[in-house]
C-alpha cells in the first residue's frame, strides 16, 4: 500500500509517516518546510518539497497514485486564521479540495485520513464535546476544517472515496514546534529551558484536552486499516487548565520560575474536552498515555535537543 502524508515533516505528520514506514508501507511525503523541518523526515520515505496549494503538488499526486492520502498539511494557528481568513481557507480547504479534484476520477485513491479539529469545532458548549453536537466553530480555523469535512463527504458520496476525519484535541509531544502561538506544552518547555520568562494568556483557568502524539498516531493507523467513515473525536475526555500544565512542566525543568500572566486572548474558547466514545466503539481506539508521563517524555525530548 502506498500512502501520501502531507505535512510529513511537521509535528504530527512526521510521527504518522514513521508509523506507516514501520508498518512496511510505501510512504511519500509532501511538505513545503514552512513549519516542518528536514530532521523530522523519515529517510525511508520519498520526499517532495512542495506546497499543497500548487499545481505541482496536484500533478505529483496524480503521478504517485497513492492508495491513501493522509492529510496533515495545514495552517494550524487560530490567531492567524482570525487575522487572515483567506489564507486559512486557501490552505485548509481550497488546497485539499484541489487535490481531491485531481484524484476524483483517476481510480487510484481509496481513502483520505484528514486531520481535523475537535477543540475548535463545537464552540462554547458543555463538555465533553460529542460528534452528535452541532458543529459551531468560533474561528475561521474551525470553519475551514469543518468545510473540508463536508467536502470529503461529498467526494465519498459522489465518487466513492472513503474518508475518516479525526477531530483532534490538543496534541502534544516530541517534535512539537515551540515557536508561535500553538502548542502550549512545547512553548513552556522551550521558554524554561532557554531561561526565558513564560507568560500565560489571561488567568490560565481556560481548560483543554491534551492527547499525546503516539495515541493520535494509533488513531491514524487504525483509520487506515478499518472501513470507518465520518468524523471521530480523538481526545481523552479530561480537562486540564493552563496553570496546571505549566506546573507539571516547571516541576520537570525549574520549579523556581514563577509564571507571569498577560492579557487574555480576545475570543479565546474557555473550555474544551472530547468524548472519544464513538472512536472506541467503531475503531477500538482509546488514549493510553497519562498526562504526567506524556509531559515527562516531552520534556525529555526538549532537554535532549538543548543538550545536543
Amino acid at each position: 500500500m502506498k500512502v501520501l502524508v502531507t505535512g510529513g515533516a511537521g509535528f504530527i505528520g512526521s510521527h504518522v509517516a514513521d508509523a506507516y514506514v514501520a508498518a512496511g508501507q510505501e510512504v511519500v511525503i509532501f511538505d513545503n518546510l514552512s513549519s516542518g523541518v528536514r530532521e523530522n523526515l523519515n529517510p525511508q520515505a520519498k520526499f517532495y518539497e512542495v506546497d499543497i496549494r500548487s499545481d505541482q503538488a496536484a500533478q505529483i499526486f496524480i503521478e504517485e497514485k497513492p492508495d491513501i492520502l493522509n492529510h496533515h498539511a495545514a495552517q494550524i494557528r487560530v490567531d492567524i486564521s482570525v487575522k487572515d481568513p483567506v489564507l486559512d481557507a486557501t490552505i485548509n480547504t481550497i488546497a485539499p479540495v484541489r487535490m481531491m479534484e485531481a484524484a476524483k476520477d483517476k481510480g487510484f485513491l481509496q481513502k483520505v485520513i484528514f486531520s481535523s479539529t475537535g477543540g475548535a469545532m463545537y464552540g462554547n458548549k458543555s463538555t465533553p464535546f460529542k460528534e452528535t453536537m452541532t458543529a459551531q466553530p468560533l474561528s475561521p480555523y474551525g470553519i475551514s476544517k469543518r468545510a473540508t469535512e463536508l467536502y470529503l463527504n461529498f467526494y465519498h458520496e459522489q465518487y466513492g472515496i472513503k474518508y475518516t476525519a479525526l477531530r483532534y484535541a490538543n496534541v502534544y509531544g516530541p517534535r512539537q514546534n515551540p515557536h508561535g502561538e500553538a502548542g502550549v506544552v512545547s512553548i513552556f518547555c522551550e521558554k524554561l529551558l532557554s531561561n526565558q520568562q513564560p507568560i500565560i494568556n489571561g488567568d490560565g483557568l481556560q481548560t483543554r484536552d491534551y492527547v499525546y502524539v503516539t495515541d493520535v498516531v494509533k488513531a491514524n493507523i487504525i483509520a487506515s486499516q478499518q472501513d470507518v467513515i465520518g468524523e471521530y473525536n480523538i481526545g481523552t475526555m479530561t480537562e486540564t487548565n493552563v496553570n496546571q500544565i505549566y506546573d507539571l512542566i516547571a516541576q520537570e525543568i525549574n520549579p523556581q520560575v514563577q509564571v507571569q500572566h498577560g492579557p487574555a486572548r480576545e475570543g479565546e474558547q474557555l473550555t474544551s474536552s472530547l468524548d472519544y466514545s464513538l472512536a472506541k466503539e467503531k475503531m477500538g481506539w482509546e488514549p493510553t498515555m497519562e498526562l504526567v508521563n506524556g509531559i515527562k517524555q516531552t520534556v525529555s525530548f526538549f532537554k535532549a535537543k538543548h543538550a545536543a
